[in-house]
């Protein structure tokens, strides 16, 4: 499986760099990440949950950067194994520009490949479920860089369902 995409970021390209090598907000960023420690020299290791369809399963894995380019560009590698539900592997290179907007024009290029009982699902199921984590791994980076939302009333002027369909606070 193979997709590329382009994102654009409200943060500057060094900024959107260094995120991808925190672990904490690759933690935040990858959906079902339940740990993900190290570092980019020496590597970091990861555990995730998914369900893909009927197939749930717990993914230990290892992923390394290589061809780093502060700023600009890396690759990001990795593997991951989830018992009798097979593996994942695959890789993606990331390219960071600065954008007309001040922000950070991010593209990337993935290639993927499962194996067990994932790669049994088919292949429709597999790609749509590949590209579904990209999305949320990327809304959530970008969600890294939003301001706060404000509230639109004080607390103390919002009304739950019950307090308005009751007419009581």
């Amino acid at each position: 499986m193979q997709m590329s995409d382009t994102r654009e970021i409200a943060a500057e390209p060094a900024a959107v760099y260094a995120a991808l090598l925190d672990p904490v907000v690759l933690r935040a960023c990858v959906p079902g990440a339940q740990e993900v420690t190290g570092n980019p020299e020496e590597g970091y290791t990861a555990t995730v949950v998914q369900k893909v369809g009927p197939v749930k399963a717990t993914f230990k894995g290892v992923v390394t950067m290589s061809d780093m380019v502060t700023g600009e560009s890396l690759t990001i590698t990795g593997e991951g194994k989830g018992g009798a539900a097979g593996f994942a592997k695959g890789g993606a290179r990331v390219r960071l520009a600065p954008s007309e907007s001040g922000g950070t024009l991010l593209s990337y290029d993935v290639e993927a490949k499962v194996g067990g009982k994932l790669a049994q699902l088919g292949s429709r199921l597999i790609d749509g479920f590949a590209r579904k984590m990209a999305d949320q791994f990327f809304d959530s980076l970008q969600a890294q860089f939003a301001p706060p939302a404000e509230d639109e009333a004080a607390p103390e002027e919002k009304k739950g369902w019950l307090g308005r369909l009751t007419g009581r606070d």
